[in-house]
């Protein structure tokens, strides 16, 4: 099956896109509202989860948050803020971790792995700091 691509897709696929973040899809329908005024936050949901499903976008679903859709479909890992649950891209070097990994002492045939990382993001650090320093 192949999937069409309506304008509405192609206009909340080039936001996500555009954003280079790691956006909800709350945040994704206030971008795509401001160039398609009609569009609805149904819709936006349903075209998120169309896209994720045909592997044209990515789907995260960190620590029971609200998910978040990635432009960047390759394997890669994440890091979240636990003050403002910003996401960012990991860089971790996937094949020492498949090397210790993989090696599982229960008898699992490991297909795969999700490393979540947790931590508080330099913005949030930044304002901590100010608000340490002012009391």
């Amino acid at each position: 099956m192949q999937l069409r691509m309506t304008n509405q897709r192609e206009m909340i696929l080039r936001e996500l896109r555009k954003s280079k973040q790691h956006l909800t899809a709350d945040e994704l329908y206030e971008k795509v509202k401001k160039i398609m005024p009609r569009i609805s936050l149904a819709t936006v949901y349903r075209n998120l989860e169309i896209l994720s499903e045909a592997g044209i976008i990515g789907k995260l679903e960190v620590s029971g948050r609200q998910k978040r859709f990635d432009y960047e479909v390759e394997e890669h890992d994440h890091i979240y803020c636990v003050v403002c649950h910003r996401v960012d891209n990991l860089e971790i070097d996937r094949e020492s971790i498949r090397e210790v990994g993989w090696n599982s002492d229960k008898g699992y045939a490991v297909h795969g792995y999700r490393l979540e990382v947790a931590g508080i993001c330099p913005e949030c650090q930044r304002k901590r700091s100010k608000k340490e320093k002012k009391q």
